[in-house]
């Protein structure tokens, strides 16, 4: 069985909710839409444990306009963790983009790539910042803040691929994200081309995925790449909008998941939040 918690404080005032369970195979599948005002719920989430996600507050801020200047911003510090803040304004697309060398940074030319480093902000300024068919990356890598993007039409098949085809994919021993404020989305599912918008795994802890907008893909994102894989998490998921979606919103395997006042339109997979295993939990 998988064991579901609801934890209700007394600041929340005006709740709605709807939940939806479906038991098949020994596996549960739940629905839940959480619609109420809550003080204080900007900024909270997993992420904030743990030491907590401050991102490169405190250290340089550097304007960039191409995928090739944010991988130089990275490789440009003194040591893979000095903090920087990356405004980005723009679009960023292959063809702006270039694998950079140096000694406090580890990139790749198809994908915006924060491998092996810490204490880092991506926030998008100006008019705005679009990572056009060019997903962004984060791996073994800790303190990373993401804000005010907008990502879109990642592919893994077709042409161009970037990332798997994940707008934003975090994976092996990551630690403290924040991602805020920001827009994933596709044009399609996986036959045209696409994967998750928001991919989570192989022991990645303490995320958070908040005030965003995760739209028309086959898939919105996922907690584990296997039922085998039970070292993610905890992750939190607040005032989010997932919209045409087919399935996983999120697909939590094996972690613990604190889901809520995220509004749901156009699912249309049976259940919206799918958990599996016996050590899914949903807080």
């Amino acid at each position: 069985l998988v064991k579901v918690y609801f934890y209700f404080f007394n600041k929340i005032q005006g709740l709605k909710m709807n939940v939806i369970t479906n038991l098949k195979k020994g596996r549960a599948s739940i629905a839940v839409l959480l619609v109420c005002s809550m003080s204080g719920a900007y900024g909270s989430g997993f992420h904030t444990q743990n030491g907590g996600a401050t991102g490169g507050a405190g250290g340089d801020v550097v304007r960039v306009t191409t995928g090739k200047q944010i991988h130089e911003a990275l490789c440009n510090r003194n040591t893979s963790e000095t903090p920087i803040i990356i405004e980005v304004e723009g679009t960023i697309n292959h063809g702006n983009t270039e694998k950079v060398s140096g000694s406090s940074c580890n990139t790749a030319e198809d994908k915006i790539e924060l491998k092996d480093i810490s204490n880092v902000t991506l926030i998008g300024v100006g008019q705005g910042a679009l990572f056009d068919e060019l997903g962004i990356h984060i791996r073994n890598s800790t303190n990373i803040i993401i804000r005010n993007v907008h990502v879109r039409n990642v592919k893994k098949s077709g042409s161009p691929t970037s990332n798997g085809g994940d707008a934003i994919g975090i994976e092996t021993d990551v630690r403290n994200v924040w991602v805020d404020h920001v827009t994933l989305e596709a044009s399609g599912g996986e036959s045209e081309g696409y994967d998750g918008l928001f991919d989570v795994k192989d022991n990645s802890k303490y995320i958070t995925l908040s005030y965003s907008h995760l739209l028309n893909s086959g898939r919105g994102g996922l907690v584990g790449s296997s039922e085998s894989q039970v070292n993610n998490g905890p992750l939190t998921y607040h005032h989010n909008i997932f919209e045409n979606l087919n399935s996983r919103v999120p697909l939590v395997r094996g972690a613990t998941a604190h889901i809520y006042n995220n509004h749901y339109d156009g699912i249309e997979s049976v259940s919206y939040t799918h958990l599996t295993l016996p050590t899914s939990d949903l807080v």
